[in-house]
């Protein structure tokens, strides 16, 4: 892996380097793997983040939310129903070291059931940083559902390290509540209606304490989070695939009034892969 964006001097190397050089060249520069402790640095959240009382003149974001979402070259999330199949070893590791700076995962019931979501594991690589910043040893997975159509017996709800919270509206069925709490899941009403709020999800889970918030998707639950003006940056990863067909793009729903502009944050790439982070302006 090598770092291509943002450019500094530890980027690239001296006009007169030689191959044979290489090994005395800027870390930065060498495709090498990276350490986690290195991926973790590269993708740390902003600090401070504040608490959501904190005075409205504070200049720091009470809570920052990012996606972490992989596509082709011709704009599929997806093939056969799942992303794994476009996905590689680095990806993966740039997705184990997000799990491991978030406070809490936020991902779609779709998603859930599709991708066979499992609890986030503690990893001894992250349990320093993580004690550090008063975090829990894991990522709450926090699932969006309108319906709570879930199976609650499966291991994300009856065995997590830390309970899977339930995001869902007022006019959810109060059987299904039932049978959520039952599991061990604790539920949080965020919309007046059947489905969530996006800000208002995003906004309740900053008032538990979790701040440092990440979604995973699926597409609908991205787009109506970019939609509604409350996702903070996209961790997008550019896979050397083309894979034609139907497939979902990254966010789906209607679309926006005005395209919304987003910012090149920084560009890493190994085997042809581009690792992009993009932050709204």
């Amino acid at each position: 892996m090598r770092r291509l964006f943002p450019v500094t001097d530890q980027t690239a190397p001296a006009p007169q380097a030689q191959p044979e050089d290489w090994s005395e060249a800027p870390a930065n520069l060498v495709d090498r793997e990276w350490t986690l402790d290195e991926l973790a640095e590269a993708y740390a959240y902003p600090a401070p983040l504040t608490a959501p009382a904190a005075p409205a003149t504070s200049d720091a974001p009470h809570r920052w939310l990012r996606a972490n979402m992989v596509s082709t070259l011709d704009g599929a999330a997806q093939h056969d129903g799942r992303s794994q199949a476009i996905s590689s070893d680095a990806d993966m590791r740039i997705f184990g070291t997000l799990r491991g700076l978030a406070d809490v995962v936020i991902v779609g019931a779709e998603t859930v059931r599709l991708e066979g979501y499992r609890p986030a594991r503690a990893r001894d690589a992250f349990a320093a940083r993580r004690a550090a910043d008063g975090q829990a040893p894991a990522p709450a997975i926090a699932v969006v559902t309108a319906s709570l159509d879930l199976d609650f017996s499966l291991p994300l709800f009856t065995s997590p390290l830390v309970p899977t919270l339930v995001l869902t509206g007022a006019a959810a069925s109060p059987d299904r509540i039932r049978d959520a709490e039952k599991a061990g899941a604790r539920v949080i009403v965020a919309g007046d209606g059947p489905g969530v709020e996006p800000d208002r999800a995003v906004t309740a889970l900053a008032e538990m304490g979790l701040v440092r918030q990440l979604t995973e998707g699926g597409p609908r639950l991205l787009g109506q989070f970019a939609a509604a003006g409350v996702l903070d940056e996209l961790c997008l990863t550019v896979a050397p695939l083309l894979t034609v067909g139907s497939a979902q793009r990254i966010t789906g729903g209607p679309v926006l009034p005005d395209p919304e502009r987003f910012a090149l944050a920084a560009v890493l790439e190994e085997a042809g892969f581009l690792f992009t982070r993009y932050r709204r302006i």
